[in-house]
């Protein structure tokens, strides 16, 4: 294979050192406190704050198309406080991100842009299931539904936080200006930057300064964008995966394993297995020279052994349980089947014709989920919760499983 393309991987990509947080915008504010009054009104403080724009670069033009009759969007600090609290274990958040609709999309997407992952994977040896997974995980494969019902403009929303936003009004100032660059740019108007409340656009949901220093045109039509093409978004993920996460060529994440080994550290597969550790399917290790680390993450719970590409993952988003998501759902799009050994207490995932009824019976006894498409979102779960405390289930966690599908079926 010949050399890619050196601009694919430039030294200083720094998606995790530049954002202050995770891939999700929303954790970047879990714990912030309500607005205080700022100390002068908007108007005067959008006038002062055009010379801080100018100073990084943006035009008086862009600032005055953008921000000359903005309005505050000041939801956003409700929403900062009222961000949905869910008690999920371990097996719960896996049942949850890797459904049936997750694996049934992910198959769609990847026989729509079967070319695209190719060429990923050509040029960074980044595993399709993979950024599969990511870009399920982040925006449902960039469904439409998602952008119009979920999205909203995200100037207003930057501008009420910048403005107002008492304890890293910095952070959103920084933010702010990203996004005027980006239209300075010529890469993105006003209309098209549509987000979260807290500024996560596109495909991959990057922030704006993730677009500006981690992003790259990877479609070669002129501009970056985590819009419309998922070109930009995932060959961006891709090569940040392999410049910060250090993923690797031709690699597995890891496997599940049998293990009565206490052994840490990290160590080959070939030493794995000379201490009893082998695969929970019986298969041999296809790369016994590579290393890898034993986890467990819950007592009684299967075990895995971890490569280098599982924490690749992990420097996406620095959770555990998120990459573990995300590899298992990647297996799973590819056509791997469940994990061999059970977490303890968990059930079986519902099927997506479960998962609809589910949404479905709850929608008539007067929950609201938001849809019967089958997704289970914030909505679904705040729905499941509302009905698990009036039905006296509990926990009211929120997970809506066999239980609480067995429960409505007998009516409330």
């Amino acid at each position: 294979m010949s050399k890619p393309d050196s601009r694919l991987f430039p030294t200083s990509v720094t998606r995790r050192d530049i954002l202050i947080g995770a891939a999700s915008a929303s954790a970047l504010v879990l714990t912030v406190e309500a607005a205080a009054a700022a100390p002068e009104g908007f108007d005067q403080w959008r006038d002062a704050f055009r010379a801080r724009a100018r100073a990084k670069g943006v035009s008086d033009a862009t600032y005055t198309r953008v921000m000359g009759r903005i309005e505050p969007d000041m939801s956003v600090f409700a929403k900062m406080k009222k961000q949905p609290e869910f008690h999920e274990q371990l097996w719960q958040y896996i049942n949850r991100r890797v459904s049936d609709w997750r694996m049934e999309a992910g198959k769609v997407a990847l026989q729509k842009y079967g070319a695209l992952f190719s060429r990923i994977e050509k040029d960074f040896g980044v595993e399709r299931g993979t950024l599969l997974a990511l870009w399920g995980v982040e925006t449902a494969f960039g469904d439409p539904l998602v952008q119009k019902n979920h999205m909203r403009p995200v100037f207003p929303s930057l501008a009420a936080l910048a403005w107002r936003e008492p304890r890293r009004r910095s952070y959103w100032e920084t933010e702010l200006i990203n996004a005027l660059r980006i239209v300075d740019k010529g890469w993105s108007t006003p209309d098209e930057m549509r987000g979260s409340w807290a500024g996560a656009m596109g495909h991959t949901q990057w922030m704006p300064e993730v677009w500006l220093n981690v992003g790259f045109d990877y479609d070669g039509d002129g501009r970056v964008s985590p819009f419309g093409s998922p070109a930009d978004a995932l060959g961006s993920s891709a090569r940040y995966l392999v410049n910060r996460g250090k993923y690797r060529r031709n690699e597995h994440w890891g496997y599940e394993v049998r293990s009565s080994s206490g052994a840490g550290g990290k160590r080959s597969y070939t030493d794995w297995a000379a201490s009893g550790v082998t695969r929970a399917d019986g298969k041999s290790f296809p790369r016994p020279s590579d290393m890898a680390q034993l986890w467990t993450p819950v007592q009684g719970g299967p075990s895995f052994l971890l490569g280098q590409n599982f924490y690749a993952v992990k420097s996406y988003n620095p959770s555990m349980n998120y990459a573990l998501a995300i590899v298992h759902l990647g297996d799973r799009i590819l056509g791997d089947g469940p994990f061999i050994h059970p977490f303890p207490g968990s059930e079986r995932a519902l099927t997506l014709a479960e998962v609809q009824e589910m949404q479905t019976r709850l929608t008539k006894a007067g929950f609201d989920t938001g849809g019967t498409d089958g997704r289970v979102g914030n909505d679904t779960m705040k729905a499941v919760k509302d009905f698990q405390i009036k039905a006296g289930l509990s926990p009211a966690d929120g997970y809506g499983g066999l239980k609480v599908l067995a429960r409505l079926r007998q009516g409330t």
